[in-house]
């Protein structure tokens, strides 16, 4: 007879049930040592779901108080904002590529991202897209700061208050751990003592045994990790006689962290758990996209966002609505705070200017109004060298931090507390590595490309500083501070002018954009010294006429920097074409760029584009909205995804109904677009007429057309004469195919 189980499939109910009808639990099994095995583990489950439903809930509160403290007196419940996750895509090339994940991910346009969110409920995260099966390898990207740690802890706090029903068992395991090198671990200790958030558990075999026995049910995130390389390095193939062993005895106590993850990652131990992924989309991954099934990013704050974190960081109402009205009148500040790392140090230079100062308006004067308490800057300086020097973020044996300058750390969000059990650890050396007053001649180890990159920024505009307050920050004699401050500032100059600014490639402009900015704005009395404004106006002076920042993803904070060269160069009589295709350009900061009046001609995505003139109709602006049309190029039309055929798809119907201007017709598609359309257009079941009529097209492009049109079934119409294709060619085509029309 069938045995019927009212339990959800893998409780523990459930498992138990099964565990009791299974024919190795039996006495009159055989008596072979595998049976005898299966025995012990199957009435160990039977007699475990009272002590292993009490280890969960003791799990749960423990989870839900570890995770609610975020460090300098800042709950998660009365800090957290609930951001957006985006659904990302790979090219897929059909070659086995080594290039970098950012360099492989679909670069989407601001209106396609807002179809990918996932929503306000993170619980999506692990379910599959249109009913397809649950996700189980997933992968978490995010750039330093944007809150990828905070958005695992909120899962973790979801789980504890029984947000997440489908996992009995959640474990965090911490890149951090990777420095435990000695061969002392199993599975099961790593699970049961090392994990973060775990509490003591008084059985561990009997949880242990309901782990292994319903792994679905087991979710596991591993987070901490800096870098792709450090997962990829983990993904390579174990040795058998290791696989063999793991396998065949789990609970052995010889096992390395490294080992383990391993293990976990390359499915070897609980292949059936759920893996959440964390880590940074620099790098390549050419092992974690063979496993992955989804890869998820942290978006970050929207404006809305922004002030719903400084409602939550000011209690004070009268601060708060200080705060508020000082911000949105710092354009710079408020662009930063897309990023939640930098808008929480945006909150503790309001905080402590109070309406009584000038906001900083650079980067540099932002980091340097945090961290302006000299004394424990250079402490703090002092252990990030030690632990460049030692390749190492973990805080060195016997070296005490007293409990001001941990405050001040975990204040400014340059410590982080990971609770490992046998020690703990400090990470995130942050930008203090690179600072020019701490820095050796030797062993240096270059730092995550983003923190690079601030460092960088940072470190040049620190040298144009307000000279009296950045002598506050060193114990150089005046002569000798002068010397040393001028010899760097030529170097500077001398580096930023000789480049030749024809040969960068976009983001090389990105970054001389920035560089320029940070010195040319850094002064706390806002005045610009000679060698600052000289910079500006050379990168005014020589930047190309046509600009592209084609395939380098624009954040919200980039916008400023260039719309401030830019400028600069119209009042010099600069003209420039702008190229901000497959650049993730948000509407607002494409909206500042190429309203500006020395902006002739612009190439963007498509949808966005059309969602701007929307806007600019909605709200009356005619003189700005006929602007954007005119300057709207899109020849030579590219197509390289299906979205940009529906793209395309929309803006000839704008076109065909007259819903906007007519500067649309003759600047569109030519012979080359023509052949990328005829490449995509079979993969684009939901078109059903396209009309390209008016455009460059030759008896080239049009061949090429309508050779594709025998491949889409759904198609109705295709209009596309123009004077440029000989008559005899068009009604060659139309005797083929009668789809293919003249008006």
């Amino acid at each position: 007879p069938v045995q019927m189980s009212s339990s959800p499939p893998g409780s523990l109910s459930d498992t138990a049930s099964k565990a009791m009808s299974h024919p190795c639990a039996s006495p009159l099994s055989p008596s072979n040592g595998e049976y005898q095995y299966l025995s012990d583990f199957f009435l160990l489950v039977c007699k475990s779901p009272s002590v292993v439903k009490d280890y969960i809930q003791e799990a749960k509160a423990h989870m839900n108080q570890s995770c609610q403290d975020m460090g300098s007196d800042l709950s998660l419940t009365s800090h957290y904002v609930n951001v957006q996750l985006s659904q990302r895509e790979i090219l897929r090339s059909g070659k086995n590529t080594n290039k970098d994940l950012d360099k492989e991910l679909v670069i989407m346009g601001d209106t396609d991202r807002q179809k990918s969110l996932l929503g306000q409920s993170h619980v999506r995260i692990f379910k599959g897209s249109n009913g397809d099966k649950p996700r189980r390898y997933i992968m978490l990207l995010g750039n330093a700061g944007m809150g990828k740690t905070t958005l695992i802890r909120k899962l973790c706090l979801d789980w504890s208050r029984d947000c997440i029903p489908q996992f009995d068992f959640v474990f965090f395991l911490d890149g951090k751990a990777l420095s435990l090198t000695e061969p002392t671990n199993s599975l099961q200790t790593l699970l049961l003592n090392l994990s973060s958030f775990a509490p003591v558990c008084m059985d561990p075999d009997a949880v242990y045994a309901q782990i292994l026995a319903a792994t679905k049910r087991v979710l596991i995130i591993f987070d901490g990790f800096g870098e792709l390389r450090d997962y990829e390095i983990l993904l390579q193939t174990l040795e058998k006689d290791l696989i063999s062993s793991l396998q065949k005895d789990s609970k052995a106590q010889t096992y390395t962290v490294r080992q383990l993850y391993s293990a976990i990652l390359q499915r070897v131990l609980l292949p059936g758990c759920t893996l959440l992924l964390s880590t940074r989309p620099r790098g390549t991954a050419s092992q974690l996209l063979r496993r992955t099934d989804s890869l998820l990013e942290v978006c970050g704050f929207t404006p809305t966002d922004i002030e719903i974190y400084l409602s939550q960081y000011f209690t004070d109402p009268g601060l708060r609505a200080s705060a508020l009205d000082r911000l949105k009148n710092c354009s710079y500040l408020h662009l930063l705070c897309w990023n939640p790392g930098l808008c929480r140090l945006v909150c503790l230079v309001l905080e402590q200017c109070k309406g009584l100062e000038v906001l900083p308006r650079t980067l540099t004067g932002l980091c340097h109004q945090v961290l302006q308490e000299r004394e424990l800057l250079s402490q703090l300086s002092s252990l990030a060298w030690d632990g460049v020097k030692a390749n190492s973020s973990i805080l060195p044996t016997g070296r005490t931090v007293s409990a001001k300058l941990k405050a001040f750390g975990h204040r400014t969000g340059l410590f982080f507390s990971y609770h490992l059990r046998t020690r703990q650890v400090v990470s995130n050396r942050a930008f203090l590595q690179t600072l020019p007053f701490q820095s050796g001649q030797k062993g240096r180890r270059r730092p995550q490309r983003e923190e690079l990159e601030l460092t960088q920024r940072f470190a040049v505009g620190l040298l144009f500083y307000n000279r009296t307050e950045l002598q506050r920050l060193h114990s150089y004699t005046e002569t000798a501070f002068r010397d040393m401050v001028a010899a760097k500032q030529a170097l500077v100059t001398k580096h930023l002018e000789g480049l030749s600014h024809g040969d960068l490639n976009p983001a090389q402009v990105l970054e001389a954009c920035h560089y320029v900015y940070e010195v040319s704005s850094t002064h706390g009395d806002g005045s610009r010294n000679s060698g600052s404004t000289q910079l500006v106006a050379h990168l005014a002076a020589n930047l190309p006429e046509v600009l592209t920042f084609h395939g380098v993803p624009l954040k919200p904070s980039d916008m400023f920097p260039v719309q401030n060269i830019l400028e600069r160069g119209g009042t010099k009589g600069r003209q420039f074409c702008l190229d901000l295709e497959n650049s993730g350009i948000q509407i607002s900061g494409l909206r500042s760029l190429v309203g500006l009046n020395n902006i002739n001609t612009f190439r963007a995505c498509i949808a966005d584009v059309i969602t701007l003139w929307e806007q600019l109709e909605q709200s009356g602006e005619e003189g700005l909205l006929q602007g954007m049309v005119s300057k709207f190029k899109i020849h030579p039309l590219k197509a390289t995804q299906v979205c940009h055929i529906e793209h395309l798809a929309k803006l000839v119907n704008i076109h065909t109904h007259k819903k906007l201007s007519d500067s649309l017709y003759s600047n569109v598609i030519s012979d080359e677009g023509a052949e990328s359309l005829a490449d995509v257009l079979p993969h684009m079941a939901s078109l059903t007429n396209l009309d390209v009529k008016y455009n460059k097209l030759t008896d080239v492009g049009a061949q090429s057309l309508g050779a594709s049109l025998k491949n889409c079934k759904k198609m109705k119409t295709l209009r596309m004469w123009n004077q440029c294709i000989p008559y005899g060619v068009f009604e060659r085509l139309q005797q083929h195919d009668n789809r293919i029309l003249l008006q």
